[in-house]
């Protein structure tokens, strides 16, 4: 069984046509009225805390009532992350929206709940997607949004497909739920793991173990050095990734978790740190983020390379293994953020740094323990890796059951009940 299809702009209430909201919502204004941004919601869950929306004026506001949002309408992202739904709940009834979002007003006969999954379905999806293809700036216009195709099921079937899809999409949200706990807690024991091995628990305890001791950071490393970035004109500089003889320079969004570094996109030739144009970062230095919002960050590196003014690289000294030092500091990360200067945001520089006291344990000891974390982050990663593919796999199935049921490829009176979550297990 499969139906016909209408434009979305049919519909609607024909006395509250498709809108986006506000243009320039002013600076945020306690006792205002809350505003939805496209940042404000989630894929599927709408608004998690309305505590947390913004507000503007009752002047802007009422400027902007035509966009004013009621219980049980339908808000749609149409920014550059378009495509996000929400069904407006009770407590936001008259609060208005940017022009990054779009208010959906379900005709009286159409089931609200209905229209909120065919929204979702790969139907929608794929007609946005080609209605901003090629677009500079993907964002979603309300004269695509209009003319989404929206399967024409029977009302009564409407309604039982919304209540199929709460209840089955709730069993699949449950799971992705319960993966992605098993994960924070999996990360949470290997933090804890990584505090205790490398002496941050007994240093913050004051009991460190016989044989260890407490030393300024400035007294295990041989250098710190604060990345760069060459000049206007040093722009021809930059060379491709596939040249031989060039290093990596790295930046913030290079640095991974657990010590890791993503593939760099840009390079230089190994001569601008012969030449001084950018300093060189030894093989087995600690990378550590200095400033901004992932500032106390810490990395590995196995290679010479070299990094922007947000990047310091640690070369230890020979005594100190430079993944022990590593490790430590990735276990010190919070104590970093919370000692270090603050403007509005904490600044890990270099004198901060050389004065961080650490733990120092004997070398030999060092190497224990970054052989034992080194082998408890591989088992996480790949513990993560498998997580992330089952939870990609429910992602698919949920987006394949919406798109089936709205679309009556099958009749959910006979579905309901059906494990569609057979074969990835919690």
């Amino acid at each position: 069984m499969s139906w016909p299809t209408a434009p979305l702009k049919r519909l609607v209430d024909p006395t509250r046509p498709i809108t986006y909201g506000i243009v320039q919502a002013g600076p945020d204004t306690p006792g205002g009225i809350p505003y939805i941004r496209p940042v404000d919601m989630t894929q599927y869950d709408g608004v998690p805390d309305v505590k947390r929306l913004q507000r503007t004026t009752h002047e802007i506001a009422q400027s902007y009532r035509r966009s004013t949002v009621a219980a049980g309408d339908i808000v749609v992202s149409i920014g550059p992350s378009y495509g996000k739904t929400m069904v407006v709940p009770h407590i936001l009834a008259g609060a208005n929206l940017t022009q990054g979002t779009a208010r959906v007003a379900p005709a009286k006969n159409v089931s609200r709940r209905y229209l909120y999954w065919a929204l979702q379905s790969a139907l929608a999806k794929q007609f946005w997607d080609s209605s901003v293809g090629g677009a500079t700036f993907r964002a979603l216009n309300l004269e695509p949004l209009g003319r989404t195709p929206i399967p024409l099921a029977p009302l009564a079937e409407q309604h039982r497909i919304a209540d199929f899809l709460d209840a089955e999409t709730a069993r699949i949200d449950a799971l992705v739920l319960h993966r992605y706990k098993q994960s924070e807690l999996l990360g949470e024991r290997f933090e804890s793991l990584a505090k205790s091995v490398t002496g941050r628990t007994a240093f913050r305890s004051g009991t460190l173990p016989d044989g260890w001791s407490t030393q300024q950071l400035r007294r295990t490393i041989k250098s710190i050095k604060t990345g760069t970035t060459p000049s206007s004109d040093d722009s021809e500089i930059w060379v491709e990734h596939t040249q031989t003889d060039t290093v990596p320079w790295y930046g913030p969004s290079s640095i991974g978790a657990l010590l890791g570094l993503t593939p760099s996109l840009k390079r230089l030739p190994r001569s601008a740190m012969a030449e001084r144009v950018v300093p060189k970062f030894p093989s087995g230095s600690v990378l550590v983020i200095g400033i901004g919002a992932t500032a106390g960050k810490v990395a590995y590196l196995d290679h010479e390379g070299t990094g922007n003014q947000q990047i310091t690289a640690l070369a230890p000294e020979l005594d100190m293994v430079g993944r022990f030092l590593a490790w430590q500091l990735w276990a010190a990360t919070d104590e970093l953020r919370e000692l270090a200067p603050y403007t509005t945001l904490p600044i890990i520089n270099n004198d901060f740094l050389k004065s961080f006291p650490i733990a120092v344990p004997p070398a030999a000891h060092q190497r224990v323990v970054v052989e034992r974390l080194d082998l408890a982050a591989s088992r996480l990663r790949a513990l993560e890796r498998t997580a992330q593919q089952a939870t990609n796999l429910l992602a698919e199935r949920r987006q394949a059951l919406i798109t089936a049921a709205v679309t009556g490829q099958f009749d959910v009176s006979t579905a309901s009940g059906r494990n569609v979550t057979d074969g990835v297990t919690a």
